[in-house]
């Protein structure tokens, strides 16, 4: 396995253990505090929560060929409550970890094209979209890390750094 294809192996494994701390941490709340909207761009923590599922959703139906639930809007509820979605991440996660484990070493400095969410037709490198994906979740992870420190909640740390499975 290459170096490039180790690293983005790694990025889902972290991923999960990244959404598992989120979770958990969001499950200490009280349903008004978690459903409140905090001025964040998907609103709430559930909101952001359920945005994140969606983006991943989004770009898993395109790197899988039209595999799985492809949600329609970026700001689809996909589920109501927290304990839905916590087991549709979870559920998600192993997939993230199936597909980014079965790419090939070459496939990942290939061209990949796909269309974005308005049908324009696009085209980068797997490796830039695979980094874009773990990116996006990350982005609004840490929209959800300060969530919680506003509700008053000390966020668990997620640096990479601190994943269990690096090093």
């Amino acid at each position: 396995m290459s170096a490039v294809r180790a690293y983005f192996v790694t990025l889902a494994n972290y991923n999960r253990w990244a959404n598992e701390q989120i979770y958990d941490a969001a499950a200490s709340l009280p349903a008004e505090a978690y459903f409140q909207d905090r001025a964040a761009f998907f609103a709430s923590i559930h909101g952001t929560l359920n945005h994140i599922l969606v983006g991943d959703r989004v770009w898993l139906h395109r790197l899988t060929d039209g595999q799985g639930p492809r949600p329609q809007r970026l700001d689809d509820i996909l589920y109501d409550n927290l304990d839905d979605l916590h087991v549709a991440r979870q559920d998600e996660d192993a997939r993230i970890i199936d597909v980014v484990s079965g790419f090939a070493d070459g496939a990942l400095s290939a061209p990949f094209s796909y269309s974005n969410m308005a049908g324009t037709p696009q085209q980068k490198p797997l490796a830039v979209v695979l980094g874009h994906f773990f990116n996006h979740q990350t982005h609004h992870r840490g929209q959800v890390h300060n969530m919680l420190s506003q509700a008053g909640i000390a966020p668990p740390p997620l640096d990479l750094i601190y994943f269990p499975g690096v090093g």
